[in-house]
């Protein structure tokens, strides 16, 4: 049974958790759309194709990135591997432990890579893959080509030398000063 203290104190702590849930999802807006904005900004100066990132930690952008593959000439330069690039530079590691990454768009597979390589807290995308197909960034024939067979790939792949590939393995396994990641 609840007395009128008691309603009135719960009464308050949902009020703030709503309060809480609105500065929340509305600080989770803002990066969003500073995400969004880089896309645009990019887009303008013609770096590259529309998609722009943020990266934060503790409510502070410590990494901003926009597609620059055309400007760069450099296929990988997507907007969350430049971005993840800068952030990881700025922080001076090479993985976003405690970081949020805003991406303007749902990340193609080799961002997706870059992102679990990066180990950060969590993602957020504004439109998705299926919006990036319709202008014309459609991945998903990448999706259809890993579990095929190497050989029946679009690009062909062959394995060659593998015993003498695995020498530097071997050597990575005896070291004792190596940084595990």
């Amino acid at each position: 049974m609840c007395n009128s203290f008691n309603q009135k104190f719960l009464d308050e702590a949902a009020k703030n958790m709503q309060d809480e849930n609105f500065n929340d999802n509305n600080s989770h807006s803002v990066f969003m759309q500073n995400a969004v904005d880089h896309a645009i900004e990019g887009m303008d100066k013609n770096d590259g194709g529309p998609f722009g990132c943020v990266i934060v930690k503790d409510d502070k952008i410590i990494g901003k990135g926009n597609n620059r593959v055309t400007s760069n000439n450099d296929p990988t330069a997507h907007a969350e591997v430049t971005a993840i690039r800068d952030a990881c530079k700025n922080l001076n590691s090479f993985q976003l432990e405690g970081c949020v990454i805003y991406t303007s768009c749902e990340p193609c597979p080799m961002c997706l890579g870059a992102i679990y390589w990066a180990r950060p807290e969590k993602v957020f995308f504004g439109s998705n893959k299926k919006d990036a197909a319709n202008i014309g960034f459609d991945d998903d024939f990448i999706y259809k080509e890993l579990p095929l067979p190497y050989d029946k790939r679009s690009i062909p792949f062959e394995q060659l030398d593998r015993d003498y590939a695995l020498k530097p393995f071997k050597l990575w396994e005896e070291k004792e000063n190596k940084t595990k990641y």
